[in-house]
């Protein structure tokens, strides 16, 4: 992977202009517009079709279970489906919880987990044994992870670093959403999009 990061650090140029101003849009397919109401968030040009909330949705206080904004995007959790709403309305969606009584939830990191060989940064032996430990606590074994790796890593590799991203802190379920919807047909990314959201949806195993 080390092998990658460092080609497209060195072919800056090059990696410019293998993508079309279209395919950055296509991978770079932001979040949509959300408004927040008093019982309801209205969230139009949504741009994941499998969603329930493409192209949009008006949804209501009552029919949340619960919502995340401890970490990076904030997360809607409805109808078995998880919809972003960008980080800038934080304050409103935790208002809108407290008011409505919504339950939040920690993020899951199950995806930033499987997505770190994909980031900006150089990872320790340490670093990436705490990984596969943790992925393995909520029953992602080693060879799984590597046959998620094999599925989504060019297309990861192409959106961090061809669009010229260069995230080092974090990619998530939301980064691999975007990277995969640029590449699959829409049955393809459908039954991909079900996946990564039962993937990131798994918890730590109790014993």
């Amino acid at each position: 992977m080390n092998f990658f990061k460092n080609f497209f650090k060195t072919n800056t140029s090059r990696t410019l202009f293998n993508l079309s101003d279209r395919e950055i849009k296509d991978l770079l397919c932001g979040f949509g517009k959300s408004e927040i109401k008093n019982n309801e968030i209205f969230i139009t040009d949504y741009p994941f079709q499998p969603s329930v909330a493409y192209p949009e949705i008006k949804i209501l206080a009552k029919d949340i279970q619960y919502i995340s904004t401890d970490f990076g995007i904030c997360r809607i959790y409805i109808q078995n489906d998880i919809v972003f709403v960008t980080s800038v309305q934080k304050g409103e969606i935790l208002a809108f919880a407290k008011e409505h009584k919504i339950q939040l939830i920690k993020h899951s990191f199950n995806w930033d987990w499987i997505l770190e060989p994909y980031l900006d940064t150089e990872f320790t032996p340490e670093n990436e044994k705490l990984v596969s430990e943790r992925l393995l606590e909520v029953g992602i074994d080693a060879l799984e992870t590597e046959e998620i790796r094999l599925e989504v890593g060019r297309q990861m590799i192409k959106y961090n670093f061809e669009t010229m991203l260069w995230d080092w802190c974090s990619l998530g379920l939301y980064d691999v959403l975007c990277a995969m919807r640029a590449k699959y047909s829409p049955k393809e990314f459908e039954k991909f999009y079900k996946r990564a959201i039962e993937i990131d949806k798994r918890v730590k195993i109790t014993r």
